[in-house]
Order: C-alpha cells, then sequence, then structure tokens
C-alpha cells in the first residue's frame, strides 16, 4: 500500500466520519459547552483535512491557513473559558 492509497482509504474517511460525529455532537450538545468544545474539536479535525490535503497535492501554502485556523480555535477557547468563569464569579 502506498501513501497515496493510505491517505484515500484510511485517513480521509476516518476524518470524514469524526467529523460528522462531531458535528452531531455539535447540533445536539445538552450545554454551551459541549457545543464549544465540539466546534473546537470541528476546528481541529478541519486541520487534519487541511493537513492531508497539503501532503497529497505537495502545496505547503495550505499549512499556512492549518495554522491560523489553530490559531483561531485556541484563542475562540480561551475567550470561552475566560467568560465561563466571570459567570460563575458573577454569580456568586
Amino acid at each position: 500500500m502506498s501513501l497515496q492509497e493510505y491517505y484515500n482509504y484510511i485517513l480521509i474517511p476516518i476524518l470524514g466520519l469524526s467529523l460528522i460525529l462531531v458535528f452531531i455532537r455539535f447540533l445536539k450538545g445538552p450545554s454551551i459547552g459541549d457545543r464549544v468544545i465540539s466546534l473546537d474539536m470541528l476546528i481541529l479535525i478541519s486541520i487534519g483535512i487541511i493537513a492531508v490535503y497539503s501532503m497529497q497535492n505537495d502545496q505547503s501554502t495550505f499549512l499556512d491557513i492549518a495554522m491560523l485556523f489553530a490559531l483561531i480555535a485556541f484563542l475562540g477557547t480561551v475567550a470561552f473559558a475566560y467568560f465561563m468563569e466571570q459567570r460563575e464569579k458573577k454569580d456568586e
């Protein structure tokens, strides 16, 4: 099995299935925290898809986009954690 076949038959289907399952969790999440975590996971899975696509086509410019997505996901998660902490302090 070549590396190209490994990408097409193993990695991409696994990433696609995980994308669908995490999106279902995003829609059904009982709390806002679950939805934020699943949105973070959606972005991380999309980073993985971009990385696989970049390796398949030998285009390293897509890795810059993946790094930008990672930075946005990190900042969003930190901002939400700060918001939740401030909300808990306000409730007390």
